[in-house]
């Protein structure tokens, strides 16, 4: 079976959610999503693999089609997304450039110190999710970029959210981790064992 999904100008998180829609609607077959942008791309890939699915990406044009393959559909690739780190069921929400309420300076210096210790604590947070005005840690703040890298390389999963970045117009400067959207941040936070929001 397969199903295609016209995902072509829907907003975030949409093409992820009508994807994950019909995957949940069948227990094999091949769910065909097209979109027009490359972060919608990322995203339905990304789905994929925090599914632990076989999935191909085909660029026509200006458009993407994301086919995610379930159970032993016919066709579907053979190589699976390689398993995860072993790491703490620990999500940390992070939704501004500075920590606590007060002093800005002093919420600067307080986050960079932050996101140091927590690069040298294990066992490592299992994500990182950055929202509103966080992002900014992973894209113009070179000191915390740093402890993100760091994290990263231990396995952590750095996410950014695509809306604020756009609205910060700060997209091209992403320096690590990836871009993500509101549905995988809802997943993650859903399903940790510990979420601390900052």
């Amino acid at each position: 079976m397969e199903i295609r999904i016209d995902a072509r100008g829907l907003a975030c998180p949409k093409p992820v959610i009508e994807t994950k829609k019909a995957l949940d609607s069948v227990k094999e077959g091949n769910i065909v999503t097209v979109v027009d942008n490359a972060v919608a791309r990322d995203n339905v890939s990304k789905l994929a693999k925090s599914l632990k699915l076989s999935y191909t990406v085909t660029e026509s044009g200006e458009l993407f089609e994301v086919s995610i393959f379930k159970g032993g559909y016919e066709g579907a690739p053979e190589e699976l997304p390689e398993s995860k780190p072993d790491l703490a069921n620990t999500v940390i929400l992070i939704g501004s450039e500075f920590m606590g309420k007060g002093d800005d300076g002093l919420g600067e210096i307080l986050m960079k110190g932050y996101l140091y210790a927590l690069s040298e604590y294990t066992p490592y947070p299992k994500a990182i999710l950055l929202v509103n005005s966080g992002i900014k840690l992973s894209t113009v703040n070179m000191a915390t970029i740093e402890s993100l890298k760091k994290l990263e390389q231990g396995g952590t999963e750095i996410w950014s959210c695509g809306t604020c970045l756009d609205y910060y117009k700060l997209k091209e400067m992403l320096a690590v981790g990836a871009i993500t959207n509101m549905y995988t941040i809802v997943e993650y936070m859903n399903e940790a064992g510990n979420t601390i929001t900052l």
